[in-house]
């Protein structure tokens, strides 16, 4: 089985061993190309790589879809963030090609564990974070284009977990299949929210959104999925995140929740 995991990454970065099975990508290479970074630049061939700054490592994600044809399986991981075995934070525990072929064997699409939010819904907690008008723009396209979705969306924002950043390994035919459900959407939502206010964080909203976008494709296809350890190399930024999002959450926000 061919099988190719792409390591996301902006910047140089130590990467897993195994060049046959993992792959590193510079995204958006439209503006962090250096000539010393010697990985995969995702501005080559058939590309999205200028819309970096607002789809994060979709970018990636769709540059495998249009560029790379001889594959048995896709995946996506991070270069701070991979699968792993557990144990040490290291490179040496990622996942290799014998771990990844045993668990496709048997089902389609491996995703990372569950992130769970005990006291909050996938929703609310987007909403602390984040605008919350992108959701219900997301929610507006699905009624529209794709209905059979919308049940499955509902679903998914009333939960307490989900899989999350855009991580996986999809056999190629349902990658394909994603990816074109994805991008369709995402086009779409695009038309119909306007960002050229948001601050350069909340700007990455395609990629935001898309990480709760997983799960709907999933259940509402149907999809046999198992999980996988994951592991962040490295705590600081972890530490960082936690910080910034209990800020976000207690501050006063403007926003007005919906029915979910």
């Amino acid at each position: 089985m061919k099988i190719k995991i792409l390591v996301a990454a902006h910047k140089q970065f130590p990467m897993p061993t195994d060049s046959e099975l993992y792959l590193p990508i510079l995204v958006g290479s439209t503006y962090n190309y250096k000539p010393e970074i010697d990985f995969q630049r995702d501005d080559i061939g058939e590309n999205i790589s200028a819309k970096n700054p607002n789809y994060n490592e979709l970018t990636a994600i769709y540059w495998a879809w249009k560029n790379l044809s001889d594959v048995d399986a896709v995946g996506l991981v991070h270069y701070r963030r991979l699968f792993s075995h557990g144990g040490t934070r290291s490179l040496n525990n990622v996942v290799n090609r014998d771990d990844v072929e045993s668990l496709l064997e048997n089902t389609d699409v491996i995703v990372p564990k569950k992130r769970h939010y005990y006291i909050e819904s996938n929703y609310t907690h987007y909403i602390h974070a984040h605008h919350a008008l992108p959701l219900e723009k997301t929610r507006s396209v699905l009624e529209e284009k794709y209905p059979d979705y919308v049940s499955s969306f509902d679903m998914q924002m009333k939960k307490h977990s989900a899989h999350m950043f855009n991580m996986f390994i999809m056999k190629k035919m349902y990658f394909d299949q994603y990816c074109e459900w994805l991008f369709s959407v995402l086009k779409d939502l695009e038309s119909r929210i306007d960002i050229s206010e948001y601050s350069t964080q909340e700007a990455r909203v395609f990629g935001y959104v898309s990480e709760l976008l997983l799960d709907v494709w999933m259940d509402a296809n149907h999809i046999q999925y198992r999980e996988m350890q994951w592991q962040q190399m490295g705590d600081r930024k972890l530490v960082l995140k936690a910080f910034n999002f209990l800020k976000r959450k207690f501050s006063p926000s403007s926003e007005k929740q919906s029915h979910f």
